[in-house]
């Protein structure tokens, strides 16, 4: 079995299939973790390789970029924001900025407000408060699409720092099985060479 990590919002679908195709004998359980606990999980070795968010502490680790994600503004389907095709910072002067206690962009933006009210543990929770039209909240695109509901919605938020999905394992174990998954996520055919 190969144990493949990946945090919320990462999209390892085609790769899984890939790897259904080369490695029939190996059975691959996908885990998920979270931003806070990615590093921990790898070096406990309750999975062999995992989709990470970057930064990552990369001591003992071997970590390949894959992708970033761009930014989007979340708010309530009804707001006002809904008008623009993207929004800049300049926008969301005014507005309550919600900031989850998993939040992995960190992102401030002068003009915005705080809340009055303690932060929710979770994404998910801070799109219900987003839904409800207390504030916004900005996450990568991949998080406010899996957190989707139909009284939100978000536009991409123009300059607004990208997060960063990589392929992280422990150097030490890199096991022909990580090995086999790296080609795959790098587009190596089967007949390529690991050069």
């Amino acid at each position: 079995m190969f144990r493949l990590g990946a945090v919320p919002g990462a999209t390892p679908g085609k790769w899984i299939s890939l790897w259904r195709e080369r490695m029939p004998r190996t059975r691959l359980e996908l885990v998920e973790i979270t931003p806070a606990s990615q590093r921990d999980r790898l070096l406990a070795g309750s999975v062999d390789a995992a989709l990470v968010r970057l930064p990552i502490d990369k001591t003992d680790l071997h970590a390949i970029p894959l992708y970033d994600e761009v930014p989007v503004v979340v708010f309530s389907s009804d707001s006002t924001l809904s008008v623009a095709e993207e929004l800049a910072p300049e926008d969301l002067s005014g507005e309550v900025l919600i900031v989850a206690q998993d939040d992995v962009l960190r992102v401030t933006v002068p003009g915005t407000l705080e809340p009055r009210f303690v932060a929710p543990t979770d994404t998910k929770a801070a799109v219900e408060l987003a839904a409800a039209g207390v504030g916004i909240l900005i996450v990568p695109m991949s998080l406010a699409r899996l957190h989707h509901r139909k009284d939100v919605t978000y536009r991409t938020l123009a300059g607004g720092p990208t997060s960063s999905i990589a392929l992280a394992w422990v150097a030490e174990r890199t096991t022909p099985e990580v090995e086999a998954f790296v080609g795959i996520v790098r587009g190596r055919s089967t007949r390529s060479s690991r050069s």
